[in-house]
């Protein structure tokens, strides 16, 4: 029987030099080194969301290193990781700062974090679920260090993903967008907006996503009513390294919810983690 893993927390400086958590799940491997993936969670997500403890377990467990970080502007804090309690730091997020965000946390891998001796840092992987998905596309563009990408569930077009009110979001300088699960109305700042369209080029997935050459791996639900199984499909067609995994009979979380009080993965995104682990073991 394998030892559980526990994750080691730390907080690093982001986007404007607001606070990152993340969780780093060592391998159980006795290897000296392990390859490293790292997570990025989706909007309204967070890294203690649901599942993603247990999927952090489970790589580690297959001799991966795991670490999964709440972006800076997410909206939950280092106080409260399970708790949308900064709503204005919600409010002024936009993709650029989520791209920095990833970015500084392979800076940190490299430079700061304690335990890089144990670390394959010549193999740094990426997953990212949902909008992550789509930042993961767009840091496996540009950056190097970034070996092998996966997506699940992930979305293709970001500009399409902004609210479409967009005269009104520029008279009343803000947005709100209600959370489902928490019934709290989400503010979106009118900068959302400005700064997507002032990077247009530098978020479209639809031109970044193209200059991919690494391993490039996309899972995504046949009944994702949340993000389109069609948008996968685009996602596949502009990558020419990518492979797509269509899972039949399940939804945009794979079968995963918040909170989620069992011991044990969902069958369907347990089938999505072993699929990933095979992707990047290859």
């Amino acid at each position: 029987m394998m030892t559980r893993a526990i994750p080691q927390t730390q907080v690093i400086e982001g986007s404007n030099k607001r606070l990152i958590s993340l969780d780093l799940t060592l391998s159980n491997s006795e290897s000296n080194k392990s390859p490293i993936v790292i997570f990025c969670h989706g909007y309204k997500g967070f890294k203690d969301w649901g599942c993603w403890n247990l999927v952090a377990e489970y790589f580690a467990q297959n001799g991966f290193h795991f670490l999964k970080f709440n972006f800076s502007h997410n909206g939950v804090t280092p106080n409260t990781p399970t708790d949308f309690s900064d709503l204005e730091a919600f409010g002024n997020n936009n993709y650029t700062k989520e791209l920095a965000d990833l970015e500084a946390v392979i800076n940190w891998l490299e430079t700061e974090c304690s335990e890089k001796s144990r670390i394959q840092l010549d193999s740094i992987y990426t997953i990212g679920h949902s909008r992550g998905g789509g930042i993961v596309s767009l840091a496996a563009a540009k950056d190097s260090r970034i070996k092998k990408g996966v997506t699940w569930a992930s979305v293709f077009d970001l500009t399409e993903r902004l609210p479409k009110n967009t005269e009104e979001w520029r008279e009343n300088g803000v947005v709100h967008q209600l959370n489902g699960r928490t019934k709290q109305e989400m503010p979106l700042y009118f900068q959302f907006y400005e700064n997507t369209a002032m990077n247009k080029k530098e978020l479209s997935i639809a031109y970044q996503g193209r200059k991919i050459r690494s391993p490039f791996c996309i899972i995504h639900g046949a009944e994702d009513t949340a993000v389109s199984l069609e948008e996968a499909i685009k996602l596949h067609e502009i990558i020419p390294s990518s492979e797509l995994i269509i899972m039949e009979h399940t939804g945009h979380t794979f079968g995963s919810y918040h909170p989620w009080n069992s011991s044990q993965l969902p069958t369907e995104l347990k089938e999505v983690v072993e699929e990933t682990i095979r992707f990047l073991q290859d």
